[in-house]
């Protein structure tokens, strides 16, 4: 079962990110550590793409292995 995009949002905050709005029901996440942001497309209750949910993974794990 796909997880909702509130849980990648929830995912992406307890890892340290910061968001900011983008246009329409697009969210930007930054992280202190890295240069590259992510972004997030899509309402809270919405069902995550699988591409969504492997992308917030990797740039989670990126952010925990930088110095």
């Amino acid at each position: 079962m796909p997880k909702k995009i509130r849980e990648l949002k929830s995912m992406l905050q307890r890892a340290g990110f910061v968001m900011r709005a983008g246009k329409g029901s697009h969210t930007v996440w930054s992280h202190a550590k890295l240069e590259e942001s992510i972004t997030v497309s899509g309402r809270d209750g919405d069902d995550a793409k699988p591409y969504q949910e492997k992308d917030v993974r990797q740039i989670i794990r990126k952010a925990e292995e930088s110095p």
